[in-house]
C-alpha cells in the first residue's frame, strides 16, 4: 500500500474514533424514516391478509409493524418505501409473478 493511501486510511480511522467519542461531528448523517405501514396498506385498499400476501410477509409481522411493536428493517423497509411511492410498480411485479406461475 502506498504511503499516501495508508496515511489517508489512518486519518479516516482516527476521525471515526473522534466521531464515536463525540469529540467531532460527522460530515453528514442519514435519517431514514420508518414508513407508515398502515397508511401504505390503506392506500392499496387491501385487508391486512391481502397486503401481507402482496408483500410476502406474515400477517403477524404486518400487525406488529402497524401497531408499532416492531419496525420494518432492511429490504422490507425499502420495499415498503417503493410500495408507497410507486404502487403501480408493485402491482406490475405481482402480476408478472402470478402470470409466470
Amino acid at each position: 500500500m502506498k504511503d499516501e493511501l495508508f496515511n489517508e486510511l489512518v486519518a479516516s480511522v482516527r476521525e471515526g474514533g473522534r466521531i464515536l467519542r463525540g469529540k467531532e461531528k460527522p460530515s453528514r448523517t442519514f435519517v431514514i424514516k420508518t414508513p407508515n405501514v398502515k397508511k401504505i396498506r390503506k392506500n392499496y385498499k387491501l385487508t391486512q391478509t391481502e397486503f401481507a400476501a402482496l408483500m410476502g410477509i406474515s400477517v403477524k409481522t404486518l400487525q406488529n409493524w402497524e401497531q408499532g411493536r416492531r419496525e420494518p428493517e432492511g429490504a422490507a423497509r425499502v420495499l415498503l418505501q417503493v410500495a408507497a411511492i410507486h404502487p403501480d410498480l408493485i402491482w406490475d411485479v405481482v402480476q408478472v409473478k402470478s402470470a409466470a406461475a
